[in-house]
């Protein structure tokens, strides 16, 4: 009798304790990934987080685009820091401002079978067939900095980077608040960056957006610089050889460097830049916000380099399997003369 009491006794307990194993099994959530994410892109995410070991390190493949300004080398370091701090393994190519060197570069990556691949893309157009091959070999892309123009968004993950329009419409409302009693015609000239990038164009758009509200200020001069203070002197001095009646009022620089270089050939000229010259530029260098304290600059609209950090954890979330915001644009400010002083000591670059 006793032997049958615990027979039964040991298979209640038995029952009891598969019932509580299923149940606390049917409580684990899944991953989870946004609603309103295209499948392709949460499919995508899926199968990158499949495939990750968790003791493995995460490979990241950068494709740089070159190294032509201080803001570019403090993206570069940004990015390498970072890297070195969160243990992801980075595998860095410098384009030199050149779109086939990319391409190459990312061919490589796909090669050594990289986690995710990241890209500042030199020129926006040109993309969409070597996305495409990223994609189908089931690697991730972030693009980094700057935009690409393509049809199919879903060839990436994320963009990570400032929004450039935006930034041509705060060195436009500037100018119109700086110069709302000065009568016209008030004849602007214009350094662009690299031909075709991102920057350039986008900056240029917002900016004539904005000026456009005052018919008697013109773009009368406009040309590419490459985003280097040695194009930007070049340039500025070509636009100096007009007649005193022609000569720019303004000077709208796309980038800091091309602004440093313009300011030399200002001086060279016998003309003061910031008083006979308005100087606006973009990025928020160290050095320009010391020529900005000198009055030689008017004011410059701060483009934040330093997406180091903000990449990694983008990879991580990736390939935690995670959906991410199509765009993540870093906070940004404008920098006058006023507080010019106060921000140099905070530069990083």
């Amino acid at each position: 009798m006793k032997k049958l009491i615990y027979l039964l006794f040991g298979l209640f307990m038995i029952l009891l304790l598969q019932g509580c194993t299923s149940r606390e099994e049917a409580t684990v959530p899944s991953p989870p990934l946004d609603s309103e994410a295209p499948p392709a892109i949460s499919e995508w995410l899926k199968s990158s987080a499949s495939n990750v070991n968790p003791g493995k390190t995460i490979t990241l493949g950068f494709s740089q685009l070159g190294s032509e300004s201080a803001w570019r080398l403090a993206n570069t370091a940004s990015v390498q820091d970072a890297a070195a701090e969160s243990g992801i393994r980075l595998v860095l190519r410098n384009a030199e401002q050149s779109q086939s060197k990319q391409f190459e570069a990312i061919r490589s990556f796909i090669e050594m079978k990289v986690d995710v691949i990241a890209i500042a893309p030199v020129v926006e157009s040109g993309w969409e067939d070597i996305l495409r091959e990223i994609k189908q070999a089931g690697i991730p892309i972030v693009i980094l900095d700057r935009s690409v123009d393509v049809k199919d968004t879903s060839l990436f993950v994320t963009t990570i980077g400032s929004n450039l329009y935006e930034e041509g419409v705060r060195a436009g409302k500037y100018l119109l608040d700086l110069m709302r009693s000065q009568p016209g015609p008030i004849r602007i000239a214009e350094l662009q960056g690299t031909k075709g990038s991102t920057p350039s164009i986008q900056r240029g758009e917002g900016f004539r957006s904005i000026i456009k509200a005052r018919k008697d200020m013109v773009i009368t001069q406009s040309a590419p610089a490459d985003f280097t203070e040695e194009e930007g002197r070049e340039v500025m001095r070509t636009f100096l050889k007009v007649p005193e009646n022609e000569r720019p009022q303004v000077l709208f620089a796309h980038n800091d460097d091309m602004a440093l270089g313009a300011i030399e050939s200002i001086e060279a000229a016998g003309l003061r830049p910031g008083v006979d010259i308005i100087v606006i530029s973009v990025d928020g260098s160290r050095k320009a916000l010391q020529q900005l304290a000198a009055g030689k600059l008017n004011a410059v609209v701060e483009c934040n380099p330093l997406l180091g950090p903000q990449l990694m954890q983008t990879v991580k979330e990736i390939m935690a399997g995670r959906t991410l915001p199509k765009r993540m644009v870093p906070p940004e400010d404008v920098f006058t003369q006023e507080r010019a002083a106060q921000e140099i000591s905070k530069r990083k670059f």
